[in-house]
């Protein structure tokens, strides 16, 4: 009866870790496709300024009308464009992140809660005299236990961890696509 039970409970697992694991691909090939899509749109927004671009310099008569060209608007232009593309991958990235932290968190609960149900069942049709033995399964159980929360603040912590890592990343490409502004000039009253 026990050898049922134990089967039962292994199945169980089995299924719950094969469903997570279509969970977490969904997450990520859901991922990849807005990303894709955030790309193909980038693309097709740089075709685009680039043939602008070109039909502007054949256009060009005289130098004058070059200088006029590079002119820090449309460096701003280039800076804003850059800044927007950052926000949408950042938010894909966050929002695929906290759907996997989501997901190993669920987890975690359900093989804690598992591993409780399996015990009790194991020690309740535990054999007169054997006290002893159940007493310190049962310590080592609970240190066992603690795993769970310690895994839990690891995986909390390689999601923080992953976060801020996207953030300085971002930030390093906003830093790379910084137009800088021109000096205001301040006089003061003499």
């Amino acid at each position: 009866m026990f050898q049922n039970q134990l089967n039962d409970q292994l199945s169980q697992a089995q299924t719950k870790a094969v469903e997570s694991a279509k969970f977490l691909t969904q997450v990520a090939v859901q991922s990849a496709q807005e990303l894709a899509e955030i790309n193909q749109a980038a693309a097709k927004d740089a075709m685009v300024a680039a043939q602008e671009a070109s039909t502007q310099l054949l256009a060009i008569k005289d130098p004058q009308q070059l200088t006029k060209l590079a002119q820090p608007e449309a460096a701003q232009d280039v800076a804003k464009y850059a800044a927007a593309y950052q926000a949408k991958v950042n938010k894909v990235m966050r929002n695929g992140s906290k759907e996997v932290a989501q997901a190993v968190d669920a987890s975690i609960d359900d093989a804690r809660a598992d591993m409780v149900k399996f015990v009790k069942e194991a020690t309740k049709t535990a054999p007169a005299g054997s006290e002893a033995f159940l007493s310190a399964f049962k310590t080592a159980f609970d240190t066992s236990l603690q795993q769970f929360d310690q895994v839990r603040a690891t995986a909390t912590d390689a999601f923080a961890s992953f976060e801020k890592n996207i953030d300085a990343v971002m930030a390093n490409i906003q830093g790379e696509f910084a137009v800088a502004k021109p000096a205001t000039k301040s006089r003061k009253a003499a």
